[in-house]
């Protein structure tokens, strides 16, 4: 952050890069939830798959927001 105004497109579009990613994330996690849950309930998942999907959605949520940080400055 400094008081350069011609940094203000930069910001503009890491903010909206970050906003996608974001989105992106929230989709991952829920989506790997939800075909886990459809799983669980017809009997197709452990919990311990689940467990393992999870801790996956998660380390996926990770990676894909450290994305961001190759972003040119």
């Amino acid at each position: 952050m400094n008081d350069d105004l011609r940094r203000i497109p930069q910001a503009i579009r890491l903010s909206r890069q970050t906003q996608s990613i974001l989105w992106q994330n929230i989709g991952l996690a829920l989506g790997i939830k939800a075909v886990f849950l459809f799983l669980a309930l017809f009997n197709g998942a452990t919990m311990w798959m689940a467990e393992f999907a999870d801790m996956g959605a998660s380390l996926l949520v990770v990676f894909n927001g450290l994305r961001i940080l190759r972003t040119k400055a």
